[in-house]
């Protein structure tokens, strides 16, 4: 296997690493990741196409770019790939042509071939897909010696859309996975959080998939600017400063519920995973050493399960990491 690694910015190829001497005509999958406005142009993806004529050629937008150690805005890193031994299938849909997120997912990994699939790498909508149900279709239809990795795109700190594309210009509405699939793979995966909870648990009383109306019988989005305070006059974008742990009977373990969108008229707010009712929630706040630390036990984790010099770690993180940390 072979990486190489590219930034676009400001109309230009500020830099490339390609230490391995990959021969771009040769490349099997382009991944590209940036600010919205460049990754939904299509004189960029005509570019892209040009250079990489024979690749896959997967795009996102980001909420900040990671080119090798370092964190970007308003650039697209891009990540090149060739496989020795490997190959790629990949699928694409259109969330608007389901009845929901569950039912997308299941699809989604329905068209991809299951023989000798070890990876799906999964790039998706994140403003209007339910990314809960999006997992559980995904699950659902997946062999169980098969990972799934992947994530929401991004718009920064904007909430206006996202965009995916898959061999064409990037969209709103799009799903992308990407299978890898040969014997010769050897993969790890790790998530830690680093956000702490905070406050007394409380319980939603009312909410649909993921859009949440009540908890504890009052108005969620008045709860929620209670407790944001100073920082209510910034909604949506000051609530990735503070998420939701969510327990439920489906999820014992607390996992982080992040909010996507606020409608004032009606007082609910949208979430990027269902919240069902009788789920129990804490308010959470960012911790910038434990979310460091946890950050560098993922990696750590990956290391462990993965030691034969690994080639190439795919990076997915949250802005609401970024707005807490900053440099």
């Amino acid at each position: 296997m072979k990486v190489a690694e590219l930034l676009y910015k400001n109309r230009e190829w500020k830099f490339e690493r390609n230490d391995e001497n990959l021969n771009y005509q040769n490349a099997q999958l382009v991944l590209a990741y940036g600010v919205r406005n460049i990754v939904e142009d299509a004189s960029f993806f005509n570019l892209l196409k040009e250079k990489f004529p024979n690749s896959e050629i997967a795009l996102s937008s980001s909420s900040g770019e990671i080119y090798s150690n370092d964190v970007y805005d308003d650039t697209v890193a891009v990540t090149i790939l060739h496989f020795e031994n490997a190959y790629l299938k990949t699928s694409k849909i259109d969330i608007t042509d389901f009845t929901d997120s569950h039912a997308a997912g299941k699809v989604l990994i329905d068209k991809l071939p299951k023989e000798e699939l070890k990876w799906v790498l999964v790039l998706s909508d994140g403003s209007s897909v339910n990314g809960s149900q999006l997992v559980e279709g995904l699950n659902s239809g997946r062999p169980a010696d098969v990972l799934i990795t992947g994530g929401l795109a991004g718009d920064g700190d904007h909430f206006e859309k996202t965009v995916v594309g898959l061999n064409s210009v990037a969209e709103p509405n799009k799903i992308v996975a990407i299978g890898f699939y040969g014997n010769n793979l050897v993969l790890s995966h790790s998530s830690f959080g680093g956000w702490e909870s905070f406050g007394l648990e409380k319980t939603v009383t009312k909410s649909q998939n993921n859009i949440l109306y009540e908890i504890d019988g009052k108005n969620a989005l008045e709860l929620y600017k209670k407790y944001l305070g100073k920082y209510a006059q910034e909604l949506p974008g000051s609530a990735l400063l503070f998420p939701l742990s969510l327990t439920s009977d489906n999820h014992p373990f607390p996992v982080v519920r992040t909010i996507l969108s606020v409608n004032e008229n009606d007082n609910s707010m949208v979430f990027a995973g269902d919240l069902p009712e009788g789920s129990k929630v804490r308010f959470m706040k960012a911790n910038i050493d434990r979310l460091v630390d946890a950050a560098h036990e993922a990696a750590n984790q990956c290391l462990e399960i993965c030691r034969q010099n690994p080639k190439m770690a795919i990076i997915i993180s949250c802005v609401g990491r970024k707005l807490v940390l900053g440099n």
